[in-house]
């Protein structure tokens, strides 16, 4: 891979970020917020609050969507989109303007003493990032949650200086590849020479540029697009930056061995929650990595609604990567959604057909306000993760020994 001259002082500016980063690789990477340990019964507690606490149980967003793909207007519906899967119709939950204003104005308040608010008041954090936030502050919502906004602070105007360099030849291309591909239905990517894929092109070669050692994976498109869609180019770069680094670290690495490593923990999870479910999938010999991979590496940027989706990286930016595996479980769990191991054998009786289902989860059970709750009230024990990860990381060790163990063949 071609080396970088990018300045190594500014690309690792913010020293208490990447140290973070660097403990976020181990165990403690499965719970973003680990300052703070919630007993029990006040997550029993929580979960009352995120139904009763607030004026509003609903966000702006809507769960009505287009049948099929094959919707297409002159018109864009509220969140952009001229056609496509991802097209709406009329809002179903609507909320009033003076609930909404009441709700702008406290993320205001937060964001404007956002540390005083995460040392304080973590749990009104949480609760509110659970019951969505509004459509106009989730950009500033999103720079916060990521700490990207400490990451500018730092790196002021480093972006353009990324921008303007050249970029290895390689991932230039394979870039410019993939522009078109990503939300073709959206009015910010509909033209090829249009605003949206200028942008996207330059944050995606100035990750590469920044980070040469990753350089560029294609599931990194949708996620860099879908922040785009939300925030000005240079804040959406650094938020870019932070969930690559930090929730979605080594994802992106060549052999991508962490990615396989939390689909062998949603397998090992699955066996706790689903047995039957699991042992399809094991007598049908589907690894996790067949159906996994796209809704991990794009955090589910390509697989969920919209309106569910804005609300998953609402709760997903505040709790972090094992958001992921408690989203991974409900999929599997709705598209595989018979109650024994024989009517599943029945319904998905080979490989074609249940990976047919688990790539193509029903519409209609992804509702947001369904989904949401079901996320919030599923509860996964970091002990259960750091179980799982030692499991994997002595896997990976005798692995890595066999293959070192030198052969007859080699000794002659």
């Amino acid at each position: 891979m071609k080396e970088s001259s990018c300045k190594p002082a500014k690309a690792t500016a913010d020293k208490s970020h990447d140290n973070n980063n660097n403990a976020m690789l181990h165990t403690s990477r499965y719970t973003k917020r680990d300052t703070e340990v919630v007993s029990p019964p006040a997550l029993a507690q929580m979960e009352n609050d995120y139904i009763d606490e607030d004026e509003d149980n609903y966000s702006e967003a809507s769960s009505s969507m287009a049948p099929n793909g094959s919707v297409v207007s002159t018109v864009p519906d509220k969140h952009g989109f001229l056609g496509g899967a991802q097209y709406l119709h009329e809002s179903k939950h609507l909320i009033s303007p003076n609930t909404t204003k009441k709700r702008e104005q406290k993320w205001l308040n937060m964001t404007a003493n956002w540390d005083r608010y995460m040392a304080k008041n973590f749990k009104k954090v949480q609760n509110r990032c659970r019951k969505g936030i509004p459509q106009s502050i989730r950009p500033r919502a999103w720079l916060y949650l990521t700490k990207a906004n400490k990451l500018l602070q730092n790196n002021e105007h480093y972006y353009y200086e990324l921008c303007d360099r050249t970029g290895d030849r390689i991932w230039i291309e394979d870039i410019r590849k993939d522009l078109h591909r990503q939300f073709p239905y959206h009015e910010m990517f509909v033209n090829q020479d249009g605003t949206g894929q200028k942008e996207l092109f330059n944050v995606l070669k100035a990750y590469t540029i920044l980070k040469p050692d990753v350089g560029y994976c294609q599931a990194q498109a949708p996620i860099a697009a879908f922040l785009l869609m939300h925030l000005p180019a240079e804040q959406a770069f650094w938020c870019f930056v932070a969930i690559c680094d930090d929730y979605l670290s080594n994802y992106y690495c060549p052999g991508m061995e962490t990615l396989i490593q939390d689909g062998n923990i949603l397998f090992s999870l699955l066996k706790e929650r689903e047995p039957h479910i699991y042992k399809l999938l094991r007598k049908q010999s589907i690894d996790p990595i067949m159906y996994m991979t796209e809704w991990f590496l794009c955090a589910f940027t390509r697989t969920l609604p919209w309106p569910t989706l804005l609300r998953f990286w609402d709760v997903f930016l505040f709790d972090g990567v094992k958001t992921l595996f408690k989203m991974g479980l409900i999929l599997i769990k709705i598209s595989l959604r018979e109650k024994s191991y024989t009517s599943l054998k029945k319904r998905f009786p080979t490989m074609c057909e249940t990976l047919e289902a688990l790539r193509n989860p029903p519409v209609d059970l992804l509702e947001e306000e369904r989904i949401i709750k079901k996320l919030i009230q599923m509860e996964i024990p970091e002990d259960t993760f750091k179980y799982y990860h030692k499991q994997q990381e002595t896997l990976l060790r005798r692995k890595t020994k066999e293959i070192q163990r030198p052969r007859e063949t080699d000794v002659f």
